[in-house]
Order: structure tokens, then sequence, then C-alpha cells
């Protein structure tokens, strides 16, 4: 039956098809068999998640060798939902890209950025379904590759750089993983996650595992880019395609997030990360140093793409305060905010990439008067700021009211108020630019630049509306992304994912 083969389907189908779009080159057709990988790629997604929320986790033995001999993917309910966090992005940014690309990218580079976003979307999906933790290693490296050349397509010379940079701080991340993938494999003699938990049970007290945690959590830590290992991320997301920083950001931070809650709670397990190594006392500060100094700084910024990359920071140090609370409903805070924060970010970045082609700037000095000249735009800039800000009846509400209940339950009062005051920071970077939106004279020259600024194409307007209007939804019926967030926070607490 197909339902049985749907894990191997959602790696090989974008795994083939980015090779063909290499041997086709046609600029329209090689978009059109994206369009429909993704959206199939969506439906196994969503089989998956069905599945493992009706029956129980999937087991798939690749090869037909069970574990721990053979390389298995396994599929439990949080593995699903990052599954259908990172198929809907691309299934979504697809139908948005001809037009960006045309603006963005020479024309005979095309099939070739198709085919390493599909590549990307391929290792990101293989980092999340597969139980080998040497097989992570290896779609990471796959996704970061491709993750490297996409940004370097960018329409100016700094994107270059800004892939260079993100090149050796990616390179250095992937380093310490395999270095501590080696020292697990050294003292356990196995790669299969569930088999690595299990062996190192008598072992765990050892120097060598401990480095090997060590190793792994900064690894991934410089993928998600946690403070302070975020200094390659300002510069990836400002001068990347517009295409390219939406799926980026809606993505790949949010797999590195579930990569590092399954090697610290189904690989070394709870007691282990907390109470041997005292990983809260780690991550809690560096959270919250997270939040306030990357929301400061992205006050101060002036090209609007750069701001929202600074918030991205601060809001990955949300997730990282969900994780370090290590309690059930800190857990489904961290996993419910990986649902919300992929859903305003790609709001935010698509409306980013509507102006960047109608305005041919992100720069907040020229957004003046903007409001009253794309004013379908700029609200659903304005509904993906509210959501950022955690307003009620946005998603984002959701997640700062599962983060502060968390705080309240651990007695942690400060942190509590610490959460609701960085509301506000969210609240100045986003009134900068309505401000400069709705109530300030455009210059005299920006009037002449383009009477047709208010024209967004359709194939760009629609795709940011259901990104816009998803973050409502799941503001006012938020009852998927938090039931399967809560099922899975009780999976990796108690049943050891």
């Amino acid at each position: 039956m197909i339902a049985e083969q749907l894990p191997i389907l959602q790696i090989i189908i974008p795994l083939l098809s980015a090779p063909l779009c290499v041997v086709l080159r046609q600029r329209q057709l090689v978009w059109a068999i994206e369009v429909a990988v993704c959206w199939v790629s969506l439906a196994c997604a969503i089989g998956l998640l069905v599945q493992t929320m009706d029956h129980g986790p999937i087991v798939y033995d690749v090869g037909g060798w069970p574990a721990p001999l053979g390389i298995v993917y396994q599929v439990d309910p949080l593995a699903a939902l990052v599954l259908v966090i990172v198929t809907s992005v691309a299934s979504v940014v697809m139908p948005y890209a001809p037009r960006v690309l045309e603006a963005e990218v020479a024309k005979e580079k095309h099939y070739l950025f198709y085919a390493a976003l599909l590549l990307c979307m391929t290792g990101l999906l293989g980092m999340t379904i597969t139980g080998d933790i040497f097989n992570v290693f290896v779609f990471l490296e796959i996704s970061s590759l491709s993750s490297y050349a996409l940004i370097s397509m960018g329409p100016q010379r700094k994107a270059l750089m800004a892939s260079y940079r993100y090149l050796v701080m990616g390179t250095i991340g992937s380093t310490f993983l395999l270095i501590g993938i080696g020292l697990a494999y050294m003292m356990t003699g196995t790669l299969n996650m569930v088999d690595l938990a299990e062996r190192l049970q008598g072992v765990e007290s050892s120097r060598t595992i401990r480095t090997a945690f060590a190793f792994l959590t900064v690894g991934i830590s410089i993928k998600m880019a946690i403070f302070p290992l975020h200094v390659w991320l300002p510069d990836a997301y400002a001068y990347a395609p517009s295409v390219v920083t939406s799926f980026l950001a809606s993505t790949a931070t949010k797999v590195s997030c579930y990569l590092l809650l399954r090697v610290i709670f189904t690989v070394f397990g709870v007691t282990f990360a907390f109470d041997a190594m005292r990983l809260d006392t780690v991550l809690m500060p560096l959270s919250l140093a997270a939040i306030f100094v990357a929301s400061t700084v992205a006050i101060y910024q002036t090209n609007v793409k750069r701001l929202l990359a600074y918030s991205s920071i601060a809001q990955i140090g949300y997730l990282v305060l969900g994780l370090s609370f290590a309690s059930v409903t800190g857990l489904t805070a961290c996993m419910v905010h990986m649902f919300n924060h992929a859903l305003m970010k790609g709001t935010l970045f698509l409306v980013m990439g509507c102006i960047a082609l109608r305005l041919g700037s992100v720069e907040l000095s020229d957004m003046k008067g903007l409001g009253r000249r794309m004013p379908i735009v700029m609200g659903m800039f304005v509904i993906g700021g509210m959501n950022l800000i955690g307003i009620p009846l946005t998603s984002g509400f959701i997640s700062k009211w599962f983060l502060i209940k968390a705080a309240m339950e651990k007695d942690l009062w400060i942190v509590a108020l610490a959460t609701l005051v960085s509301s506000l920071l969210a609240f100045v970077y986003i009134l900068r630019v309505v401000e400069v939106a709705y109530f300030q004279e455009p210059d005299a020259e920006t009037l002449l630049k383009d009477e047709s600024i208010a024209k967004t194409p359709l194939s760009m307007l629609v795709p940011t509306a259901v990104m816009a209007v998803a973050t409502i939804v799941f503001g006012v019926y938020p009852t998927l992304p938090v039931t399967v967030a809560q099922q899975a926070a009780e999976m990796l607490l108690w049943g050891g994912g």
C-alpha cells in the first residue's frame, strides 16, 4: 500500500526531482515540477501526521534491514509536525517564486535554483525523519550545501559574502556534530538513535559521553543560530533572494530545533541533560539574552529584511526558552512556537519580497507612505507583525501564553515577566515600519519611481495572503498544533521519543 511507503516517498520524490530539473532546464517546466513535488510532499506529510496521531509512531526499515543494522525512518507526532511545516511552507512559497526570481536571479540560473531548493528541502525532511544519527549528518550537509548556493544567488554582491560566512560557520557546526557522533559511536558501537539511547545507560557518566553531548549541542546550536552563535544569520536572510529568505526563515532553524530536541530528550535523556549536565543553566540565560539583545538590535536596523533577521534570532530565543524548562508545558510552548514562527516569518518575508519587487528596495527610508500605495501588502505586514508581537487572536499569542504558563509552573516569575516585557520590544520595531509606511509622506523621487507600484502580481499576493490568514486561523483555532505538540512533549519526556 502507498500509505506504508509514505516515509520513503517523503525523501525519494524531492531527491530524484532535483537532478530532473537540471536535465530539463526549461524554466516553466521545471517550476511546474517543483510545485507538483512540493504539493505531493505535503500530502505525504499530512498522511504521516494523521497516521501517527491515530496509530502511534511509524518505523520504516530502509531496504528491509531492521535496526540497528540498517537505517530506519521513524515518524512520531513531533516529526510529522515538522514535516508538515517544511512541506507546507515550500508549497506556499513555490507558486510565489517565478516573478521574484525574474527580478532577483539571472534567468539562466533558474533551473539550478529550483534544483538546489529541492535538495535543501530533501535535506530538511531527511534530518526530520531519519532514526540514524549519522544519517542526520548526511542530510544536514545536503541541506547546508544547497543553502549556501541559494543564498549566493542574491541580487547584491553582499550575498556572496553572506553565503561564505554561512559556509564557514556551517562547516564548524557540521564538524562539531560529526565529532560528537564519532565519540558517541566509539563508546556505544551504534548509530541508531533508539539503540544509542539504550547503550548510553551504562557509560553516560564517562568523560567521552559528556564531551560528545557538548559537541553535539554546540554543533546543532550553530545551525539553529542560538545566541551568541548567530553571526551568520542576519546577512544570510538580508541578502538572499526573497524566496530563499522566506523558505529558510520558516524552516531551517525549526528543523535544527527539532534535531536539538531529539538529541537531548531521545538520545541522552532528560535526566542526563538537565540533572547531570545542567543544560538549563546554560540555555535559559542565553535564550533571554537572545530575546532582549536581538530585539534591541532590530529596533535600530534600517533594512527591514535585516530587522526581521534579528527578530528571528529573538524568536529562536523563545524556542530555546521553552526547551530549557524541560517540562510538558515548556516543550509544548517550544513546539507550538516552531509552527507559529514559520507562519509569522513566512508572512513577513513574503511581504518583503512583494515590496522589493515593486519598490526595488526594502530600506525603511524608501517605504514612506507605502501603506497607502500598497494597502493590501502592508495590511498583511501588520497581521504578521501582530503575530510576532503576540497579540491575542494571532497564533503568536498562543506561544507566549504557553511560555508564560511554563515559567509560572516552575515559579520563575522573573522569566514570565521578561517574556511579557520582551513583547514590547517587538512592538517597537514593528511600529517603526508601520509608522514610516502609514504616517510619513513619500519623497518626490520615490513617487516617480514606478506608477504601477501598487500592482503586486496575484501569484505573489495569494501565497502571502494564505500565510497571513493562517496566522489568524491558528490563533483562533489552535487545537491542531497544540494537540500534536502536547502529545509529542509527553512522548519526549516520559516515553523517550
